[in-house]
C-alpha cells in the first residue's frame, strides 16, 4: 500500500535537511546561502507590502520569512501560497518575451515552497515549486511541480550521507551485463568514458576513478535546485532534482529527474515536447526534441536526440546526432550519426565519425548464453541499409557493411574496406581500399564536415577527424602485412582466415590495387607531415630541416581515447600517473589530455616519419634530397589523383542514368541538386591542391632540392 505520512501544516517548508545530516552550528539553508551568494540585501515586509500581498490573495504561513530586495513591488505577485523562507529579488512592471512568449514580470498562481528568486522573473501556474533557486529573467509557466529533494545529486553517479551503495545511478556502458560500467558525472569527457570502461582489469585504476567522481561534488545534503539566468521553462509536467544553466530553453517535456542540464549564453541546451529524461548529464549546446526517452546517460557538449529517440545506459560523445533510433549499454566517440526509426545501436564501443544507416541491428548479442556481448567499431563506421551484425565483432576503421544479415561474427582488421556478404556463392567479400577507389568525395566531404561542425568552445580533447592519421596508418601497415602472405589460388584469388567466424571462405578483391594504394597512402602521409612541417617552419636548408626530426627508429602506437589519438606511451603514462595520485582528480586528467593535445602534431609528425622510412625501407641516415624531393614530387600525383576521385565520384550522380530519369532537363536536375561545377566543396579541393603544389614548389627551391 501507498504509506502516507501526517505532519502538522506550520512544518511545511522547513526541515528540509534531517537534523542527523546537519553540520554543527548550520542550520538547512547554509548550504542555500552558498549556492546564491550574488551579494543581495533582503529586507522583512513593510506593513504596507504586507496588507498589498493579502489585498492580491496571497497567503503565507509565516509573514516574516518573507524577505525582499528593497526594489520589490508587491503589486506584482498575485493568488500564491508561500511556505518556508523565500527571498524574492527586484519585481518591475514591465514584461518579458521569449520567442512570442509574452510574460508579464511576478508571481502569479503559484504554490511556493522556500525558494530564491532572483530579478525580475516572470512565474505564472506553477503547481508545486520547491527548494529551488532561480536565477534573473527567468520565465516559467505551467509547470506541474518543480521541485528538489535534499538528497539529489542532479545526475552524478555519487551518494550522499546516509545512503547506501545500492542507491547508486552506474552507467553499464559497452555491455549489457555491466562489466564496464562507469560512474557519469557533470563534465565527463568521451576519454574519461573510454579509459574507465577499457581498463576493467586494473583494479587501482578503476578504484581512482570512482574517488574521482566522488571527490568531484559534496556528500552533504541540501543543495537546492537551480534555474540559471534567462532560462524559460513552459508546458512542462515534473521537474525533479534538476539543475539547469543559464539561457536554456525547456518546453512540453513529460519528466526530467535527477539532471544537471549544462547551458549558457554561449551554448544553449534544450529540451521539448514529450521528453523523459532520467539519472543523466546533459552537456552544453544539447538539443533534445520529439518524445525522446534518456536513463542512464551522458550527453557530451552539441550533441542532439530527437523524434523519439531512445538513450539508455549510454553515453554520446560530442556533434553527435540519433533521431528515431534506440541505443543501448553503448559509448559512442563524438560526430556519430544515427537516424531512421528503426536503427537499433546496442552494446557497442563506436570510435566516431560513424553513421548507423536506417534498419541497421546491431543489437543481436544473445548468441552466446549470456547477454554480454560486445561490438567494436573503430572510427569511420558505416553499416549499411538492415545490415544485421552478431555479437562479438570488431571492426578496423573506415570500415563500410554492405546491406546484409551477417550470419556470424566479424573480425574485419583491414581498414577502408568493403564488406558483403555474398549469399549466392556463400563467402565473405572484403574489398580493401574501397573508399579511395570509388567513394573518395565521400570520404573527403566527411572529414572537412566534421571539422567544420565541431561546434566545441572548450575543445580539452583534441579530435582528430582526418582520415589519414596514425590510427589508421598502422592499420593500413597491418593490412599490408596481411594481404602480402595471401597467394593466390588457381582461379586467381585470394582468401584470407580469422576474419569471419563460420567455415565459409573469406575472399579478397583488388588485392595487387589495395596494397599499391596503401603504400602511397603512406608514402602520402608521412610526405605531407614532413611538407608541413617544413613550410611552417621555413627551414633555409635539407640539412636543418633533417635536424628538426625525431630520429626514432620505431613507429608507435597509438589508442582512440574518446576521439582523441593517443600513443599507448602516453596512455599508460596517464594510468600510471593515476594510480601514483600524480593525477588526483579529473580536472587533473582532463589538463593531461590538453597537454597530450598540445604535442599531437609533434608526436604525428614523428610517428608520420618512421612510416614514410619504414614504407620505403632506409633508415633516417639514408633519408637524402633526393629521396624527399621524389616523395614530394610523388605526393603531388598522389593528391591530383585524389582530387580527381573526388569530381568523378560526386560526377557518378550527374551521369548515371538512373539518377537523371527522375529529371526531364538537365536543367530541372541541376535546379533541384545544382551544377557539378559549382560544387562549393569540389571547388575548395582544387583550391587546396593548387595550394598545396605552391608549397611543394617553395620547399624544393628553398631547400634546393
Amino acid at each position: 500500500m501507498n504509506i502516507i505520512t501526517k505532519h502538522p501544516v506550520n512544518n511545511l517548508g522547513y526541515g528540509f535537511i534531517n537534523k542527523k545530516y546537519l553540520p554543527k552550528a548550520k542550520d538547512e539553508y547554509h548550504l542555500r546561502y552558498i549556492q546564491n551568494n550574488k551579494g543581495v540585501t533582503y529586507r522583512k515586509l513593510t506593513g504596507l507590502e504586507k496588507q498589498t500581498l493579502l489585498k492580491n490573495g496571497n497567503n503565507s504561513d509565516d509573514w516574516s520569512k518573507i524577505l525582499v530586495s528593497e526594489a520589490f513591488d508587491p503589486r506584482l505577485v498575485n493568488n500564491c501560497k508561500f511556505f518556508g523562507l523565500i527571498r524574492i529579488g527586484k519585481l518591475e512592471p514591465l514584461y518579458l518575451e521569449f520567442h512570442n512568449l509574452r510574460m508579464r514580470v511576478g508571481l502569479y498562481n503559484s504554490t511556493i515552497i522556500s525558494c530564491d528568486f532572483g530579478d525580475n522573473v516572470c512565474i505564472d501556474n506553477v503547481s508545486y515549486l520547491s527548494h529551488y533557486i532561480i536565477g534573473n529573467e527567468v520565465m516559467i509557466a505551467n509547470v506541474n511541480e518543480l521541485a528538489t529533494t535534499d538528497y539529489s545529486k542532479f545526475g552524478n553517479g555519487i551518494l550522499k550521507d546516509g545512503e547506501n551503495e545500492d542507491v547508486r545511478v552506474w552507467m553499464e556502458v559497452c555491455n549489457e551485463n555491466g562489466g564496464r560500467k562507469v560512474l557519469p558525472f557533470d563534465g565527463m569527457l568521451p576519454g574519461d568514458a573510454y579509459l574507465w570502461s577499457k581498463y576493467t582489469d586494473d583494479e587501482e585504476l578503476q578504484k581512482k576513478f570512482i574517488q574521482f567522481t566522488e571527490k568531484q561534488f559534496d556528500k552533504q545534503r541540501g543543495y537546492y535546485g537551480m534555474v540559471g539566468d534567462r532560462t524559460v521553462i513552459k508546458n512542462c509536467k515534473i521537474i525533479k532534482d534538476v539543475r539547469i544553466g543559464t539561457d536554456a530553453y525547456l518546453k512540453g517535456a513529460n519528466k526530467l529527474k535527477n539532471l544537471t542540464i549544462s547551458s549558457d549564453k554561449d551554448r544553449t541546451s534544450q529540451v521539448g515536447e514529450g521528453c523523459e529524461l532520467v539519472n543523466g548529464i546533459v552537456g552544453y549546446g544539447c538539443r533534445i526534441f520529439y518524445g525522446v526517452k534518456a536513463v542512464r546517460f551522458v550527453m557530451a557538449s552539441h550533441s542532439q536526440l530527437k523524434y523519439g529517440a531512445r538513450l539508455i545506459n549510454s553515453y554520446l560523445g560530442n556533434n553527435s546526432t540519433i533521431s528515431c533510433c534506440e541505443v543501448l549499454n553503448s559509448l559512442i566517440f563524438p560526430a556519430h550519426e544515427q537516424h531512421h526509426n528503426n536503427s537499433f545501436l546496442c552494446a557497442s564501443t563506436v570510435m566516431g565519425q560513424s553513421n548507423i544507416a536506417a534498419g541497421a541491428t546491431i543489437g543481436s548479442n544473445h548468441n552466446s548464453r549470456s547477454a554480454d556481448g560486445e561490438i567494436v567499431a573503430g572510427r569511420g563506421f558505416w553499416p549499411g541499409l538492415c545490415v544485421s551484425l552478431k555479437h562479438n565483432s570488431k571492426f578496423a576503421t573506415f570500415t563500410i557493411l554492405s546491406k546484409a544479415d551477417y550470419p556470424a561474427e566479424l573480425n574485419i582488421s583491414i581498414p577502408f574496406c568493403l564488406v558483403s556478404n555474398d549469399v549466392a556463392n556463400d563467402k565473405l567479400i572484403v574489398m580493401p581500399g574501397y573508399w579511395f577507389m570509388y567513394n573518395m568525395y565521400a570520404l573527403a566531404r566527411n572529414t572537412w564536415k566534421y571539422f567544420d561542425r565541431d561546434r566545441r568552445t572548450e575543445k580539452i580533447q583534441t579530435i582528430e577527424y582526418d582520415y589519414l592519421a596514425p590510427d589508421t596508418i598502422n592499420e593500413i601497415f597491418d593490412a599490408i602485412k596481411i594481404m602480402r602472405k595471401l597467394s593466390a589460388d588457381k582461379e586467381g584469388c585470394y582468401y584470407v582466415d580469422g576474419f569471419e567466424n563460420s567455415q565459409r571462405k573469406v575472399q579478397i578483391v583488388k588485392l595487387p590495387e589495395a596494397l599499391k594504394l596503401f603504400t602511397n597512402l603512406i608514402m602520402y602521409y608521412g610526405t605531407t607531415q614532413l611538407l608541413e612541417h617544413a613550410s611552417k617552419n621555413n627551414f633555409s636548408s635539407f640539412e636543418e630541416f633533417k635536424k628538426s626530426l625525431s630520429s626514432k627508429i620505431t613507429r608507435s602506437k597509438w589508442i582512440n581515447a574518446g576521439g582523441q589519438l593517443m600513443t599507448t606511451t602516453n596512455v599508460e603514462k596517464i594510468k600510471q600517473e593515476v594510480k601514483t595520485g600524480k593525477i588526483q582528480s579529473w580536472q587533473q586528467l582532463h589538463e593531461m589530455y590538453k597537454k597530450t593535445g598540445i604535442d599531437y602534431p609533434s608526436d604525428k609528425r614523428e610517428h608520420a616519419y618512421t612510416s614514410l622510412l619504414e614504407v620505403l625501407n632506409i633508415t633516417s641516415k639514408q633519408f637524402t634530397k633526393d629521396i624527399f624531393k621524389n616523395v614530394l614530387q610523388n605526393t603531388v600525383s598522389v593528391k591530383e589523383w585524389m582530387c580527381k576521385g573526388i569530381y568523378k565520384s560526386r560526377e557518378k550522380d550527374y551521369t548515371n542514368p538512373f539518377r537523371k530519369m527522375v529529371y526531364d532537363t538537365k536543367k530541372e536536375m541541376e535546379k533541384v541538386i545544382g551544377k557539378i561545377e559549382d560544387n562549393t566543396f569540389i571547388q575548395q579541393q582544387l583550391g587546396e591542391l593548387d595550394t598545396f603544389k605552391k608549397k611543394v614548389k617553395e620547399v624544393i627551391k628553398k631547400m634546393e632540392l
